[in-house]
């Protein structure tokens, strides 16, 4: 709840946190001390603020603790699009990674773009499991660089599933690295499908690296938090959009 609440605040206070939650203000300083060793907030006097300035990428850890319902919706709608016998290149972010969840026990090819993903699958002795070069991005374990690209040119694919770090109907969708956004252009041109997972967060924003036009996806899956007449215009302009409605069990 702290970390949700700091998407949208420059601040949140122990006295505030301690009568929303019921908790005592003292456990409530323990949980941002806790909070702040993991790097997910940056703890000041009285209270917390965000560990990184808007604009800049939040750390991995911090974006899998938040909207976590919906992410699971989002990869349970999106799971439901491949079929087996698929080949599929596997976007990296934490979306992605509740997706790469579900894919395991199906018959599928998969080339997961992040180790995280690699890691869910490993194991799946249904999945046939292929592992692109390239250089892991600290944190992230993002697979990018000329090798990943490469790697990816060599192959075609049945359906890129693709997770941008933010979605404008103007601006398309964008990553905050340039070596990212690059991977992700070279999977959607080997592939004859693109489903971009997209919560409703990430939308009407725009970071620093052009990824394609939000008209280059054939499906987009978000969440009822994704505003309206934006879902409308990207519509308007021939991709289907699906709205993904968490439920009470999609949790952790």
């Amino acid at each position: 709840m702290i970390v949700e609440r700091l998407r949208d605040a420059e601040q949140v206070g122990v006295a505030e946190l301690a009568a929303a939650t019921g908790a005592s203000e003292m456990t409530v300083r323990r949980d941002l001390d806790q909070l702040a060793s993991r790097g997910l907030v940056r703890r000041v006097h009285g209270g917390a603020v965000p560990a990184t300035p808007s604009g800049v990428e939040p750390p991995f850890a911090a974006r899998a603790a938040t909207a976590v319902a919906a992410k699971q919706a989002i990869a349970a709608a999106a799971a439901e699009l491949i079929r087996d016998g698929e080949t599929v290149v596997l976007d990296s972010g934490t979306t992605a990674l509740e997706l790469a969840r579900l894919l395991r026990g199906r018959s599928i090819t998969v080339v997961p773009l992040s180790l995280h993903a690699a890691h869910e699958l490993a194991a799946e002795p249904g999945v046939r499991l292929l592992l692109p070069g390239g250089e892991a991005r600290p944190g992230e374990q993002a697979l990018v660089g000329p090798l990943t690209c490469a790697s990816l040119r060599s192959l075609r694919f049945d359906i890129a599933v693709l997770s941008p770090c933010a979605v404008g109907v103007d601006s398309g969708f964008t990553a905050f690295d340039l070596d990212d956004a690059e991977v992700k252009r070279t999977a959607l041109d080997v592939s004859a499908r693109a489903v971009v997972l997209a919560d409703g967060a990430k939308w009407g924003r725009a970071t620093l690296a052009c990824i394609c036009p939000a008209d280059r996806a054939d499906v987009v899956i978000t969440d009822p938090g994704a505003p309206e007449d934006q879902r409308a215009a990207l519509t308007e302009r021939g991709v289907l959009v699906h709205v993904a409605v968490p439920t009470p069990t999609e949790s952790r």
